[in-house]
C-alpha cells in the first residue's frame, strides 16, 4: 500500500459527497442529487474507490453524487435495492466481480437477475490479489509451493475473505489449474486470515493486495505471486501466476457502475461516455494508484462483453470445482 497519508487523504474524500462546479447543464438531466448505492460498508476498498472515481466523474457530467451504502449477503441486499429503485437517471449501483459474475453461479437464488434488472454503464477499477505466505516459511516460490502440496495432498491450507469471495475463487482456480488437493477455510474478512497465516496456522492465502501489502512492506508475509496476468507498476518486483508456470492464470477483483433497467438511455450514455473520459485522465489513474488499484479501460460496451466473459469463467469453475451452492 501506498504511505498511510495518501489513504487518509482517500477516506476524507470517502467521507464526503461530491458536487461539481455549477455550470449550465446541457440537457435536463441532472436536476437533482444521484444516489450511488455501494453494496458494502463504508471504508472499505470498494467504498473509498467508488467515492474517488464519483469525485472526478462530478466534475464531468455537473451532477452531485450521493453513496448509500448497503452492505450484506455478499452484495445482493445492495443490488436487490438498485434493481427496486426507480430507473429516471438518479439511481446508480456499484456492481463488481461477486454481484455481476459469481454471485448468480454461487446463489441458488438471487433477488435480482443481471442481465434483466440492470444497464451496465462502465468499469471503473481493478485490485489485485497477491499469493502470500508467512515471512519465515520455508516455501520461497510457486513453484515449491505447489512441489508442497503435490507432495503432500489434503495438508496445506489456504484462506481466504468468505465463500465466493476474489481470494476464494482465485484459490479455487489455483487447485484446478495446478491439480493440487488443499484445504479451503473460510474467514470473516482478511485482517483474521492474515494474522493466523502469520502466526503459522495457514499454509498461504490469496487475498486484496492492498491489505496484504503493508504486511507484506513490514516483514511479515511474504508474497509469492500476483494474480493479474502481467506484472503491474504497483508492485513490479513480484512475479505473476501466469510467469511462474500457471499460463493463463488471472484472477482480478473489479468494479463498475449500473444503472436499474429502464433508464433513459441518453442518460446511460452521457454517463458512461464521462466515466470512459475521466478514466484517461492522468489525475484519477493518479489517484486510483495511490490506493492500490488501476483505473479501467474500454466503454460501455466492452464492460458488457466483459460481464459476461466473467460469469462464464466463474460459472464454470464453480461447477468444475463442485463449490458448494449458497443459500
Amino acid at each position: 500500500m501506498r504511505p498511510t497519508t495518501a489513504f487518509t487523504a482517500l477516506a476524507l474524500i470517502a467521507a464526503c459527497s461530491f458536487t461539481a462546479p455549477a455550470r449550465a447543464a446541457d440537457n435536463a438531466w441532472p436536476q437533482k442529487p444521484v444516489t450511488v448505492i455501494v453494496a458494502s460498508a463504508a471504508g472499505g476498498s470498494a467504498d473509498v474507490l467508488t467515492r474517488v472515481v464519483l469525485t472526478h466523474l462530478a466534475k464531468e457530467t455537473n451532477a452531485n453524487f450521493v453513496v448509500d451504502n448497503r452492505p450484506g449477503a455478499a452484495g445482493n441486499i445492495g443490488m436487490a435495492q438498485v434493481k427496486r429503485a426507480a430507473p429516471d437517471g438518479y439511481t446508480l449501483g456499484y456492481g463488481n466481480i461477486n454481484t455481476l459474475a459469481i454471485n448468480p453461479a454461487l446463489f441458488n437464488k438471487l433477488p435480482y437477475d443481471v442481465h434483466h434488472d440492470f444497464v451496465p454503464v462502465g468499469r471503473m477499477f481493478s485490485i489485485y490479489n497477491l499469493l502470500v505466505v508467512r515471512a519465515d516459511s520455508p516455501v520461497k516460490s510457486v513453484g515449491e509451493l505447489l512441489a508442497l502440496a503435490k507432495k503432500s495432498p489434503g495438508k496445506l491450507s489456504y484462506a481466504a475473505a468468505g465463500t465466493g469471495s476474489s481470494g476464494h475463487m482465485g484459490g479455487e482456480l489455483l487447485k484446478k489449474m495446478a491439480g493440487i488437493d488443499v484445504l479451503f477455510i473460510p474467514y470473516n474478512g482478511d485482517p483474521a486470515s492474515l494474522t493466523d497465516l502469520a502466526g503459522g496456522r495457514l499454509d498461504y492465502t490469496i487475498t486484496n493486495a492492498s491489505v496484504a501489502w503493508p504486511l507484506v512492506k513490514s516483514g511479515k508475509l511474504r508474497a509469492l505471486a500476483i494474480t493479474s496476468r502481467e506484472r503491474i507498476a504497483l508492485y513490479p518486483d513480484v512475479p505473476t501466476l501466469h510467469e511462474s508456470g500457471l499460463k493463463g492464470y488471472e484472477n482480478v477483483s473489479w468494479g463498475g457502475l449500473v444503472f436499474p433497467k429502464g433508464t433513459p438511455q441518453p442518460i446511460v450514455d452521457k454517463v458512461g461516455t464521462a466515466l470512459e473520459k475521466v478514466l484517461k485522465s492522468d489525475s484519477l489513474r493518479q489517484d486510483l494508484s495511490n490506493a492500490n488499484a488501476v483505473a479501467a479501460t474500454g466503454n460501455r460496451n466492452d464492460f458488457i462483453r466483459f460481464i459476461a466473459s466473467e460469469q462464464k469463467k466463474w460459472a464454470d469453475l464453480v461447477e468444475t470445482a463442485k463449490i458448494p451452492k449458497q443459500n
